[in-house]
């Protein structure tokens, strides 16, 4: 098969390890800059290039483009799929999951475990609003943050409001959110490949940090999900339509609660907390699609 696969960097881990894999099983696999594309669009009209070479004759598109996806990305990603080339997560989904507010959305819609979430644009009676989430203390969500950056625990409803001020005053949208007490420092990373929990691990915080994130200096261990865990996570991949998803997980006394669902989940984590090869299931889900 030839395989695409959108990636700003040919150096980077889960790029290096899914065109590894890919090419041992006998693909051609080609990286591409999604920056270098072009697409063209005329009535009846669609086409998408690189270096004056089209995309057509792909047999399936995987997409790299992070979590903070560009609107370039996800355009691009949308050109592709207009055009009949497969792709390995849809640019809906791939959308969705890089907005916080519309994944809560159509996670909620789909009766999939959250903590309890608002947003807001009105600075009428927040502490009514910090205390619908069971606030004080809340977690407070910037909309296109990453690893962590952009979340920020408010322990009062004082610092809380002068916080929101503080953010909208710089025309940031920011998320609401109840704070897990009974998970403080700890999330759980579940990857969905293809209908399936292939891998989770446990994520611990450092010392004296709430966010579990491994870019803030967190560490990871393996861990076998129950039941209910894995069900969760299947429904949240389920419900932004993503055949693979980073599905993060939040401990609590009610069941595990979905936080975020990333579109193109990182592979250095969670193959090192794991030992699986998981670039090869995800190479395998391709054959599967493009079959």
């Amino acid at each position: 098969m030839k395989l695409a696969i959108l990636s700003r960097g040919r150096t980077l881990y889960s790029t290096r390890r899914l065109a590894e894999v890919g090419r041992k099983r006998k693909h051609d696999v080609r990286i591409i800059d999604p920056v270098k594309c072009t697409v063209s669009m005329g009535a009846g009209h669609l086409s998408t290039q690189r270096d004056g070479m089209n995309f057509e004759g792909y047999d399936c598109v995987i997409p790299r483009i992070g979590g903070g996806s560009s609107s370039w990305g996800l355009t691009l990603l949308r050109q592709i799929e207009l055009q009949g080339i497969r792709v390995l997560n849809p640019a809906f989904g791939t959308m969705v999951a890089a907005d916080k507010v519309q994944a809560m959305q159509e996670l909620a819609a789909a009766g999939v475990p959250t903590p309890t979430t608002l947003q807001t644009k009105s600075t009428d009676d927040l502490p009514a609003l910090i205390a619908q989430v069971n606030g004080p203390p809340v977690i407070l969500k910037l909309l296109k943050g990453t690893q962590g950056v952009g979340v920020i625990k408010v322990d009062t409803v004082e610092s809380a409001v002068s916080t929101l001020e503080a953010l909208w005053s710089l025309r940031e949208d920011v998320l609401i959110q109840e704070f897990v007490a009974e998970s403080t420092g700890v999330d759980i990373r579940a990857f969905v490949v293809d209908g399936k929990v292939v891998g989770a691990m446990e994520r611990t915080a450092r010392e004296g940090e709430f966010r579990a994130n491994v870019h803030r200096g967190g560490s990871t261990r393996k861990v076998d999900l129950d039941d209910e865990a894995r069900e969760v996570a299947l429904r949240a991949a389920n419900a932004l339509g993503l055949r693979v998803a980073g599905v993060d997980l939040l401990p609590s006394t009610r069941g595990p609660l979905v936080i975020e669902v990333n579109a193109s989940p990182g592979l250095e984590g969670i193959e090192g907390a794991t030992g699986r090869d998981i670039a090869k299931d995800i190479i395998k889900c391709v054959e599967r699609l493009a079959d």
